[in-house]
């Protein structure tokens, strides 16, 4: 049997190799005893798996969880050579589970993966080359305390998707990725500076209609009590 055929064959079956139970320590599942963090790993074949236990398993602060309490775990590691379609169903399939975080240890991350590893809710990234011991407890215990992890380089491709998917996406659709669209964040700057609705109008050369009923659409989509409110609530949360 290829080694395609093995991933395929796991895939169908909804889950990669995890510990054998001679592997793992048979704590409780979900958070482990003594505040340790409760790891399910998911590996493609058995020398990635030995050597994911081999570097978690002296650990004090991680707890491998045994098949049956996988699903409670708080972090799902998922260790591949690349992110393939077996992969890509395993962490789908992972990301339904909202007991857990899934972080991806991988051997070569191709450039048109990161789209998908966004769209599979993968929380943090490791490449397998400089998968050390002390760089996947960190990995494990940064994904368990709801943060993310990304290699520079991954991160900097990341920041270039946003700003690229803001600058040909949502701008010639007049949106953005905040809960403001262009014209809304505009108008309650203008707000904020003072202006009047007959000011307002004049300086985007819209109605003065148009501008209350866009402020009061604000109001009403995030149940704002008034303008001095919405103007609160656009700088509390970085909007303007």
């Amino acid at each position: 049997m290829t080694t395609t055929d093995m991933k395929n064959r796991a895939a169908e079956r909804g889950q990669y190799r995890r510990p054998a139970p001679h592997e793992r320590s048979a704590e409780g599942a979900g958070k482990a005893a003594g505040g340790r963090v409760s790891v399910a790993v998911y590996a493609e074949d058995l020398i990635l798996q030995t050597g994911m236990v081999h570097q978690l398993r002296p650990r004090p602060e991680m707890e491998l969880l045994a098949d049956s309490e996988a699903e409670r775990a708080q972090v799902s590691l998922v260790v591949v050579d690349m992110v393939d379609e077996p992969t890509i169903q395993l962490l789908l399939r992972l990301q339904r589970n909202t007991a857990t975080r899934t972080g991806l240890v991988v051997g070569f991350f191709e450039s048109g993966a990161l789209q998908t590893m966004i769209e599979c809710g993968v929380a943090a990234v490791l490449r397998r080359g400089e998968a050390d011991q002390d760089r996947l407890v960190h990995l494990v215990t940064a994904i368990a305390n709801g943060e993310g992890v990304l290699p520079g380089d991954l991160l900097g491709k990341l920041l270039d998707h946003v700003s690229s998917l803001q600058r040909t996406v949502l701008d010639p659709r007049g949106l953005s990725l905040s809960t403001l669209t262009t014209r809304e964040a505009e108008m309650i700057r203008l707000v904020s500076e003072g202006f009047g609705t007959a000011e307002i109008a004049q300086q985007t050369s819209y109605s003065e209609r148009t501008v209350k009923n866009v402020l009061h659409e604000v109001a009403t989509r995030l149940e704002l009590r008034n303008r001095a409110h919405a103007v609160g609530y656009a700088m509390r949360h970085g909007l303007i």
